[in-house]
């Protein structure tokens, strides 16, 4: 099956447009000789003539005529297309496709990735949360976001976001009616919200002091699997939630909740997004790379 490109296509659609292949040649930058090969070659691969050629003047044939009519417009398409693919190199647009957990997706959102998008109006953020890690090249994600201790070893990693830790909190009136724990044990002498992981295990609370991990099997009245449920249930006094510090910072803040164990819960591994080496990145993933690296420039303390 005989193969066609771009120069045939043009060759024709000038020749049709200039009227003469003295002209076309000129436009295309060819020699006329040249010009008559490459629409000679065309057409002995149709069989067909595309034009009637005399000393004089060149007219296009029937099936010249139909010929230009379906090729102009496709070529336009492509060229179109080109551009448009041009354009993304040079300014923010289209779609960014970033898989991340529901934590961290809450942790980057006002800091990064909404002012990305006040800046850069024509770009489109396909935000997708899952608890379970997955393969981003594999399910056609441009990014994902995750602890910087779980970014593929093949993966190009940018820290994000402010520092993190977890936080123990309850609410002023179950402190009020229970006391607070001092150390991580006495946490089973509390009613605590159980967490359910995404693979269905219970979690164990995880606190390191001086170098010494501790996990407690808390015990409580509840499980729950989202966070947002978790804080509901902590601010109706139901009993002690541990938590990520930023899905609760603003109850502390405004003392409807009231952090303990904060010296048993140090600092955490940064959130990174991250990415596969790419050789030719759009305007729109370069942009918010460019943005994720300077935190200063956003105002979040790193």
């Amino acid at each position: 099956m005989a193969k066609y490109g771009l120069t045939e296509f043009h060759a024709v659609l000038a020749i049709a447009r200039r009227g003469t292949f003295r002209a076309a040649a000129l436009e295309l930058g060819l020699s006329t000789t040249a010009l008559s090969n490459v629409v000679s070659k065309l057409e002995r691969q149709l069989g067909v003539r595309l034009f009637n050629r005399t000393t004089r003047s060149v007219s296009l044939t029937d099936a010249g005529q139909n010929f230009v009519s379906h090729v102009g417009p496709a070529v336009q398409t492509l060229h179109d297309a080109m551009g448009a693919a041009r354009s993304q190199q040079q300014t923010p647009s289209g779609t960014l496709r970033i898989n991340a957990f529901a934590t961290g997706a809450r942790e980057v959102l006002s800091p990064l990735l909404l002012q990305f998008l006040r800046r850069y109006p024509n770009v489109h953020i396909d935000l997708v949360t899952e608890g379970r890690i997955v393969d981003i090249v594999a399910a056609g994600f441009d990014l994902g976001l995750r602890n910087a201790d779980l970014v593929p070893s093949d993966m190009i990693a940018v820290p994000v976001g402010p520092a993190r830790s977890f936080a123990v909190v309850a609410s002023p009136e179950y402190f009020k009616a229970n006391g607070k724990p001092r150390v991580p044990p006495d946490l089973l002498r509390h009613a605590c919200l159980r967490i359910r992981l995404p693979n269905g295990a219970l979690h164990r609370w995880q606190f390191e002091k001086d170098g010494q991990p501790v996990q407690i099997d808390v015990q409580g009245p509840i499980t729950l699997d989202e966070a947002s449920l978790a804080r509901i249930a902590v601010l109706d006094h139901v009993g002690i939630g541990y938590f990520m510090e930023s899905d609760v910072r603003q109850d502390i803040e405004a003392g409807r909740l009231v952090r303990v164990l904060k010296d048993w819960t140090p600092l955490l591994a940064p959130l990174c997004l991250y990415y596969p080496s790419r050789r030719h990145p759009s305007a729109a993933f370069k942009a918010l790379i460019d943005m994720a690296r300077a935190p200063a420039k956003r105002g979040v303390a790193r």
